[in-house]
């Protein structure tokens, strides 16, 4: 499950992007120029010649450190880290490393701030596409309060849209133009802008249509914890595994007496074992309800 190629999107504040780019070219040993973008951004040439680039967004509130306090700031201060294409095995421990200097160096999120994981779709096909809407709809609730979702992030980051998982099975698509039909209806307007309103949920399949061929997941707050960010990783590469390989997923949401326990016996399933998942399987677990060991109360 975790030799799926994918690239992933943190947003954050409290340096500039100048500093953060410098901070990663400094580490990774790479060459620092200007984009030659909008509101300047920057990019990092490693010596492997992939480019790491740090950009604005605007959906970012910005904030720097005055003290203790945190105090409004320019637009300099909205980063976006956007990665190359990476792989779990050669990468993880660069990334991190990178996330770990960049909050040593004043880095830090906000409420306002996110991450996004895209991954390579070249494998799926209609059936696991379907698979994977019914996978995030089916554990909908669970997923959003494991993973702490700010409330003022649902926006960009809705759960998934039950007129489009009762449309999907009702209609069975066997093509992947019958599923993108099924994806945009009930929208106006061109299909081909870049910030179409049906991108802002969980599971973005706007990416996988336009050209990029990518499933984005949205559904994470922002975070420079070195260990939660690789935690969302693997979820995100297990749920596509789950996706690619199951032969059917249903949307129907399970019966969960105890919240800790479905999600562990849930991460199990999928392929969060051994020592190597432990803090994952922490991270996914700590914010809910019951007892990991568990299914039922003890009374």
């Amino acid at each position: 499950m975790l030799t799926a190629r994918f690239g992933i999107e943190i947003e954050y504040t409290g340096i500039t992007r100048a500093k953060a780019a410098k901070v990663a070219a400094e580490f990774l040993a790479g060459t620092l120029e200007d984009s030659g973008t909008y509101y300047g951004a920057k990019q990092v040439t490693a010596p492997d010649g992939r480019v790491w680039r740090f950009v604005y967004d605007g959906s970012i509130a910005c904030e720097r450190k005055s003290g203790e306090a945190r105090i409004a700031a320019s637009k300099d201060y909205s980063v976006e880290l956007v990665s190359p294409i990476l792989t779990y095995r050669k990468d993880i421990e660069t990334l991190q490393e990178l996330v770990t200097r960049l909050r040593k160096a004043g880095a830090f999120t906000n409420n306002s701030a996110g991450i996004h994981i895209h991954l390579d779709g070249a494998k799926h096909t209609p059936r696991s596409i379907r698979n994977f809407v019914n996978i995030i709809a089916s554990r909908n609730d669970l997923f959003y309060k494991a993973l702490e979702i700010a409330p003022r992030r649902m926006g960009y980051c809705k759960k998934m849209d039950s007129f489009l998982v009762e449309r999907l099975n009702g209609k069975k698509p066997t093509t992947f133009g019958e599923i993108e039909d099924t994806w945009y209806a009930g929208y106006s307007g061109s299909r081909d802008v870049r910030y179409h309103n049906s991108r802002y949920h969980f599971p973005n399949l706007h990416s996988f249509f336009t050209g990029n061929r990518t499933v984005e997941l949205r559904g994470f707050n922002a975070e420079l914890h070195a260990g939660k960010v690789r935690s969302y990783i693997v979820l995100a590469l297990a749920v596509n595994h789950q996706a690619l390989t199951q032969r059917f997923a249903s949307s129907k949401k399970p019966q969960m007496e105890n919240e800790k326990s479905a999600m562990r016996k849930y991460l199990n399933r999928i392929g969060f074992i051994g020592e190597e998942c432990a803090n994952c399987r922490k991270h996914l677990t700590a914010h809910l309800d019951g007892s990991a060991a568990w299914r039922f109360r003890v009374a």
